[in-house]
């Protein structure tokens, strides 16, 4: 495995993961800590529906060692509401201080809707986040396969924002797998192939119930290669996250890497 390829997974404070990666009886403040002894990064989830307190981000990261990198996804009301909103970007960038300071912020993930479309307003509102969030590197998620346009992409590059590449169900109008980088950052997310229950769920973790077989990984081999070629890190998030299948996801992946 190479030194600039992290392997994490998306979010690490899930109940259902005691018993099939966490040991029965470890307090949930020892999560995390227990986490990083395997894995060098880990997005923080939490932050997208609401912002925690700059004490509990810097109590996060004094439980990783040295090394460890954050990926911290962006508010929801920084990506999907997107109208009076710049207070929050200034009340994010004081939350994830602690992160900056000690040196582990791998990026912020600025995850847009299926309902962010291909248009002039949106095209704006890229440049308008990238203004906000001043030098931080950030990496932008579509959900809709209308930006995958050359353009677009030349448009990520002169304003050094990262494209996330995703592997997800095959539906109409969902990114295929493709592997593109448009900044110093590579980035890829695992959510699972779960036609089924992508767009018809209860509940929001059916979405991403999904075991990924080797066959199936193997395939993203050549293209994290790429992404490490054309970036500085590249970062592989496993977000299959039911039952700690994400946990087994990535492990695949880095016994394909080593």
């Amino acid at each position: 495995m190479k030194a600039m390829i992290y392997f994490g997974t998306s979010g690490f404070s899930y109940d259902d993961w005691v018993g099939n990666f966490y040991p029965a009886g470890i307090p949930r403040h020892q999560w995390l800590a227990y986490y990083a002894r395997e894995f060098n990064t880990c997005e923080i989830n939490s932050t997208f529906y609401a912002l925690p307190k700059a004490a509990n981000i810097k109590a996060m990261v004094q439980k990783t060692g040295e090394g460890f990198l954050f990926s911290v996804k962006a508010n929801q009301e920084m990506t999907h509401l997107r109208e009076d909103n710049a207070e929050v970007f200034q009340a994010f960038c004081q939350v994830i201080e602690p992160v900056i300071a000690a040196g582990k912020l791998g990026c912020i993930l600025a995850q847009f809707p299926y309902s962010f479309r291909l248009t002039r307003e949106n095209w704006d509102y890229l440049k308008l986040l990238k203004e906000r969030m001043g030098d931080l590197p950030v990496v932008v998620e579509f959900r809709n396969a209308q930006w995958l346009r050359d353009e677009v992409f030349g448009w990520l590059r002169h304003l050094e924002l990262g494209f996330c590449c995703v592997d997800e169900p095959p539906l109409p109008n969902l990114l295929p797998p493709l592997a593109e980088a448009t900044s110093a950052v590579g980035y890829v997310r695992f959510h699972g192939r779960n036609s089924t229950k992508w767009w018809k769920h209860e509940q929001a973790y059916e979405r991403y119930d999904y075991t990924y077989n080797a066959q199936e990984l193997s395939e993203w081999l050549p293209k994290i290669k790429k992404l490490d070629r054309m970036s500085d890190r590249t970062f592989v998030f496993a977000n299959n996250h039911w039952h700690g299948q994400a946990v087994d996801t990535i492990r695949q992946l880095r016994v394909m890497f080593d």
